[in-house]
């Protein structure tokens, strides 16, 4: 059977990733919940980075992302409306069929359940039925646990200017010293969430 094929197979026999539990809310964003998403961010990245990743974090998460791209980002609440996952995205605006994960946040209690794949899915989908063919995000290099994460949901790092540990990496990519890796998956027609199978060498 070729790869080709049994790729397809995968992607018929494999079931999309389950949502929320029930009693869970899944609505958009608005402005009034910047504070709660800033609030969170120390405490799920576990400190990762330092003083200096924390003003980072914080700074990549201004308040006018969560009024001007609500419609495609989404924000997760427990039965009990506190915040235990967001995920914050868009459509650009220049690249016609490109979507971008611009943040993606699950909070350590709730990891490992599919939270943060199918938040991607329905990214994914949304961005889809908008017209996007390819998905990307970005991440630290020194964040192997995200690099692993988006690799197992069949993004691949693009081509950079150093190699870190084995991963590609731009250098001075979002500034001095800001080196990220560069990521990007595809999204088929009207994906229905399923992660698409990682391309195969001819």
């Amino acid at each position: 059977m070729s790869a080709v094929r049994a790729c397809a197979l995968r992607a018929v026999l494999l079931p999309v990733t389950p949502g929320p539990p029930p009693g869970w809310t899944v609505r958009s964003p608005d402005a009034g919940d910047h504070p709660r998403v800033l609030a969170v961010l120390d405490r799920w990245w576990g400190g990762f980075g330092g003083g200096a990743g924390s003003r980072e974090r914080a700074l990549l998460v201004p308040r006018l992302f969560l009024e001007h791209f609500a419609d495609t980002s989404t924000l997760v609440e427990d039965a009990d409306g506190r915040l235990v996952a967001f995920l914050v995205g868009f459509l650009s605006p220049a690249r016609p069929g490109t979507a971008h994960v611009h943040f993606l946040g699950v909070d350590p209690a709730v990891r490992r359940g599919g939270l943060g794949r199918w938040l991607h899915a329905r990214f994914g989908a949304v961005a889809s039925e908008r017209g996007a063919r390819e998905v990307r995000c970005v991440t630290s290099p020194g964040n192997a646990a995200s690099i692993a994460f988006h690799t197992r949901l069949g993004f691949r790092a693009e081509p950079g200017d150093l190699l870190v540990d084995g991963v590609p990496v731009h250098a001075d990519h979002d500034g001095p010293g800001l080196h990220r890796v560069v990521l990007a998956r595809p999204v088929a027609d009207h994906d229905p969430g399923r992660i698409p199978c990682p391309p195969t060498s001819p």
